[in-house]
């Protein structure tokens, strides 16, 4: 079967393009076949990191996203990752709602998974009642509560939004906390998380318990991936 990921969240600045970086590496350390699609025009994190995976797919008109259906039918063993911006599920809504993707997607045994990446503030809480409110059980949900960004969620789970989710079928992972001076080192120096691991230059690289701090936090978030059967 074929599968489409789309990366979301909506909200700038809390983790999107981390979570199609982790997953991109999973699929690679995993020997799962893939394509990257990159909807983000300035900070293109797919584009960046892992360019012989990534094209461009810049959300400007109705049918910019039309190569992704055709790229999932052409190799249904190949799974497809959309690493979208902030502020395009607005588009993206259009383009599953005029075309009726979503069918089309039925029809040709095309699975869609629907990432919702949250930070632990109340504006992730609102976006996912929004996105619920839209998409209900339509699309394949997996929450992803992003500790990085703050590894607290009491304002999710008092709002109840997570248990509605939940009860419409999503799936929950957990992205562990890194040391922010070892993932601002990752950017700093455009390395794959592969890279982070591997490379011990010292000169360049990452000391051994860097290394290993990045290996201990991969290997914790591949687990939670496992469980989702990708």
């Amino acid at each position: 079967m074929s599968s489409i990921h789309f990366i979301g969240g909506e909200k700038g600045g809390v983790g999107k393009s981390l979570v199609a970086r982790v997953l991109a590496q999973y699929f690679i350390d995993r020997n799962l076949p893939f394509i990257g699609f990159d909807t983000d025009r300035s900070h293109g994190a797919l584009l960046r990191f892992y360019a012989d995976f990534a094209a461009p797919a810049v959300l400007e008109q109705h049918d910019s996203l039309d190569p992704i259906i055709e790229h999932a039918l052409e190799q249904p063993e190949r799974r497809v990752l959309v690493d979208l911006a902030a502020q395009t599920q607005e588009s993206l809504r259009k383009w599953l709602d005029d075309a009726q993707v979503i069918e089309l997607a039925q029809e040709h045994d095309l699975k869609l998974t629907w990432w919702q990446v949250m930070d632990a503030g109340r504006d992730s809480v609102d976006l996912l009642q929004q996105w619920l409110d839209t998409f209900g059980e339509r699309l394949k949900l997996v929450l992803v509560l992003n500790e990085i960004r703050g590894d607290r969620f009491d304002i999710l789970n008092a709002s109840g939004q997570r248990e509605r989710a939940e009860s419409m079928g999503a799936s929950v992972m957990h992205i562990r906390r890194l040391p922010d001076a070892t993932m601002q080192k990752i950017d700093r120096q455009s390395a794959s998380f592969w890279s982070a691991i591997n490379n011990n230059d010292r000169a360049t690289g990452f000391g051994l318990l860097e290394r290993q701090r990045v290996k201990v936090w991969l290997s914790r978030t591949y687990e939670e991936l496992d469980k989702l059967a990708l």
